[in-house]
């Protein structure tokens, strides 16, 4: 791998700087075959590559920090033409957005140029991402001017058909292969599998957290929002964190059993996310078991019509809203501990009762 040219970035500078921290690393090359026809199918690509190479833990791909780079070889011919035209290659392109404007403008310069019946250079242009433009940066009319050479440290490599059958045998399953298992097997929106085989470990987790006994609708769900929600706000990854799949079916299989209620379960599975240990032992340590006796309930239910009579007699005269701020007060005072439909129907025959 070679240093990685930094062109640019402080404020009025007017140079190219080059950072050497990955020289030395070995470099993967991928060259695609000239059979794409847009800047949305080579952007389509791109990102389809990187979810493979990531899947596989070949490479993080972080475009922004190097580990992937793409550049893109443009060439335009005439309506009916079967030979394509002069290429250019594109350059310093840092993200997937970079790829697609790049690609864009490139086509629309040679377009312009063949039109106005000029001819287009065979060179490498860069792409300025401030003044959305390729520029030129060097000409490339024969393979010698490329000036490679073979490194004569390194032995040849042959790769046989044997070894490439044995590899291509070994390989798990693929993103594109499991998010149709997804769809067909556990009825996920293309959305919700999607999400899931974007990273090869919250796939994992998934099918784990299911076959521990939670729904696939409930466990996408969870992962997609609570989990997710948990993940971004301490900057920690799934598979960093002390949650597992066990862990979250349990969590969630507590609402179910009338233990805690739904806002109880997020503060299990976000405690277990931080810190590990298992559920019983959060909901007892942060005092999340749910109200049930009824007689208690309404106990607190009566004394919070006698604190609001304001409010009962607005709900007596048929706003709606005063029967939410009723339910709202007696939640506050269980702490979020009673269960929401009980409390809804207690108050209710209360309520039509007087």
């Amino acid at each position: 791998k070679n240093g990685q040219l930094i062109p640019g970035r402080l404020g009025g500078s007017d140079l190219t700087l080059v950072d050497y921290n990955r020289a030395g690393v070995p470099l993967l090359e991928i060259v695609s075959e000239p059979e794409m026809r847009t800047p949305e199918e080579a952007m389509a690509y791109v990102m389809a590559l990187r979810d493979v190479l990531r899947w596989l833990g070949v490479s993080d791909c972080k475009m922004e920090e190097g580990s992937l780079r793409c550049d893109a070889n443009i060439s335009l011919r005439t309506v009916g033409a079967t030979e394509l035209g002069t290429k250019t290659e594109i350059k310093n392109m840092n993200s997937f957005k970079s790829i697609g404007a790049a690609i864009a403008y490139e086509v629309e310069r040679q377009a312009e140029i063949l039109r106005a019946g000029g001819k287009i250079i065979q060179e490498t242009r860069g792409w300025d991402e401030n003044r959305g433009l390729t520029i030129s940066m060097r000409s490339k009319e024969e393979a010698h001017d490329y000036r490679y050479f073979p490194e004569p440290d390194l032995p040849l490599l042959e790769i046989d058909s044997a070894w490439v059958e044995r590899i291509d045998a070994s390989l798990p399953e693929l993103p594109a292969a499991r998010l149709a298992r997804y769809q067909n097997d556990f009825g996920l929106a293309e959305k919700e599998a999607a999400f899931l085989t974007a990273d090869r470990f919250a796939g994992d987790f998934f099918e784990q957290t299911v076959q521990a006994g939670l729904s696939a609708a409930e466990t996408v769900k969870w992962l997609a929002n609570d989990v997710a929600r948990l993940s971004n706000e301490l900057e920690r990854p799934l598979s960093q964190s002390r949650l597992s799949p066990a862990g979250l079916a349990a969590s969630v299989a507590l609402v179910g059993a009338g233990k805690v209620n739904q806002q109880g379960a997020q503060k299990v599975v976000e405690s277990l996310f931080r810190e590990g240990g298992r559920p019983e032992e959060w909901v007892e340590r942060l005092g999340l078991a749910q109200l049930s006796d009824e007689s208690a309930l309404g106990e607190i239910i009566s004394g919070v019509l006698a604190a609001a009579p304001e409010v009962v007699r607005e709900y007596r005269e048929g706003k709606k809203k005063a029967f939410n701020v009723l339910v709202g007060q007696t939640m506050k005072q269980t702490k979020g501990r009673a269960n929401p439909q009980t409390v809804n129907q207690l108050l209710k025959e209360i309520l039509d009762a007087d």
